[in-house]
């Protein structure tokens, strides 16, 4: 039977699937340990939300463990469940001169490695159809990237590993688009899919979040995602001293969109973190800095627990009279 460690509770209405294990006397509080296959179950049941977080890269074994050691220490204390994300291989860069990671097979050992060592589920990326069932050995949930999320051959090939597949909405799509998206996913014989916000385009460089979209999202019939640190990039905005352009963001509104988000009522939050920021190699503007971790999740638990976003309104039109 599986077994639990400390790592942070999920609490939901819904009954567990066979084979839990109860950490408290309460039957619908429970903790997620990489020893049980995540299913949509336990995102769906997230109380207030799930949090998706790691660096955008791997950047070296050192660094990840560092990183996943941190988080999961700070995601423990504020109670929320963590899937912990880095990408083996940044494919979509904009200069051929960016730093892409050490590739799928190093490094899937290395997300393999933190998993086991800190007992947490994995996400990861995708970007190719061949890739998909050796990821799936390692990750627990499989993202497909924005640019990628009609890309028919890819959301079969990530949907037959039967993982979690968190498909991100394209800059350039409406938020209908994701009905598509996910019910490929489905056709394809794997009802574990999620969607998820990540900006649109408005202009040349620079993307905006449209809160709508959140709720129109959920015409997909799964959960919600938001990502409240590439929503913050400025796509191509940043021009560099040697000639060329890379991308560019806005990490001071991070706190702005993640308390917006929240408060609609989302059932996961996605951000990309980092010890330091101004030195990463990938998307340094729009990381999170780690010092700042614990406190910005405490407000958005606290949002998130005072709002009633995740309930939908329903309004009478009928005359009102005295």
């Amino acid at each position: 039977s599986p077994s639990f460690i400390d790592h942070g509770f999920i609490s939901g209405t819904l009954q567990p699937p066979q084979g839990f294990h109860f950490l408290f006397s309460h039957p619908l509080s429970f903790y997620v340990s990489s020893s049980l296959e995540l299913s949509i179950f336990i995102v769906q049941s997230a109380d207030p939300f799930f949090l998706l977080a790691g660096p955008n890269v791997i950047e070296s074994e050192e660094h990840i463990f560092t990183m996943a050691k941190h988080i999961k220490a700070i995601s423990t204390r504020v109670g929320l469940p963590l899937v912990f994300k880095s990408s083996f291989d940044k494919a979509n860069r904009t200069s051929s001169k960016s730093f892409r990671g050490p590739g799928l097979t190093e490094g899937l050992k290395i997300l393999d490695k933190v998993k086991v060592a800190y007992d947490i589920p994995i996400v990861t990326d995708v970007h190719e159809s061949s890739q998909c069932e050796e990821v799936g050995k390692v990750a627990d949930i499989i993202q497909i990237p924005a640019f990628l999320c009609r890309q028919t051959d890819l959301l079969v090939a990530a949907a037959k590993t039967g993982k979690i597949i968190n498909i991100k909405k394209g800059q350039f799509c409406a938020p209908s688009v994701m009905e598509n998206s996910a019910e490929k996913v489905r056709l394809a014989g794997n009802p574990n899919v999620m969607v998820c916000e990540r900006g649109t385009m408005f202009g040349y460089n620079d993307l905006i979040v449209d809160p709508r979209n959140l709720e129109w999202m959920r015409e997909a019939n799964c959960p919600v995602v938001a990502d409240i640190t590439h929503s913050l990039q400025q796509p191509a905005g940043k021009k560099l001293d040697g000639g060329g352009v890379a991308s560019g963001g806005l990490r001071e509104l991070i706190p702005c969109i993640a308390r917006t988000v929240v408060a609609v009522g989302v059932d996961g939050i996605f951000m990309e973190v980092h010890d330091d920021p101004r030195n990463a190699p990938v998307d340094g503007p729009t990381q999170w800095p780690l010092r700042h971790l614990e406190e910005l999740l405490e407000e958005l638990v606290a949002i998130a627990r005072a709002s009633k976003g995740k309930r939908r309104m329903e309004i009478d039109l009928m005359p009102f009279r005295d």
